[in-house]
């Protein structure tokens, strides 16, 4: 019997990675850099003899294409791929499209470090990760983990998203999440047996 595994992506380098401004729900495509780390990731994951039964991914472009270039570099195109916003990245409210270090110069430094880096802190009109995780945990056990009994699932989302899920699987801390950093473009794999992720 073939294990089952679930495998999480973050999203290439994006247009709006590149110029340093925070992105949240805005919908920038990806850089050369972004496009070069998807195929990487498929190759990686090809390398490990693995397969995909189902690709999740959020509502937001930079999300789709970097799961969408990993099944074609693993020859795998044609698997059913399922969009859902509860996957999207953390919105960013009012510092959304601004340079990071602009933002640092007009909110403080320190101000702007606790909005990135507090878990239930969340920035003027956005999200914290704390409402970030409650968004994808309950999407994650309503619609991804029951099909991990029978099927090999991709979920190519955003860092915060994937930091949500992350703690939900590693049971981490809220002190220590917030210190993680999700690469892009890197392949985070757990292999799922009797209700339990075991990290690849």
């Amino acid at each position: 019997m073939n294990s089952n595994y679930l495998v999480l992506v973050r999203h290439g380098q994006s247009e709006w990675n590149e110029k340093n401004l925070f992105t949240g729900w805005r919908d920038p495509g990806l850089t050369t850099k972004g496009i070069n780390e998807a195929h990487a990731a498929g190759k990686a994951l090809k390398e490990q003899n693995l397969s995909f039964d189902l690709l999740f991914t959020s509502d937001l472009i930079r999300a789709q294409l970097t799961g969408e270039i990993i099944l074609e570099e693993m020859q795998q195109p044609n698997i059913t791929i399922v969009k859902d916003k509860s996957l999207n990245e953390r919105a960013y409210g009012d510092l959304t499209g601004m340079d990071k270090d602009q933002a640092r110069v007009r909110f403080g430094k320190d101000q702007v470090q606790i909005w990135r880096r507090s878990y239930d802190i969340k920035p003027p009109g956005g999200e914290s990760l704390k409402d970030t995780y409650d968004r994808v945990i309950p999407f994650f056990k309503n619609t991804i983990e029951p099909k991990l009994s029978s099927k090999n699932i991709l979920v190519a989302a955003h860092g915060n998203s994937l930091r949500a899920l992350v703690k939900h699987l590693e049971d981490i801390s809220e002190q220590e999440i917030v210190k993680l950093e999700i690469a892009t473009g890197v392949p985070i794999i757990y292999k799922f047996s009797n209700g339990s992720y075991t990290k690849h």
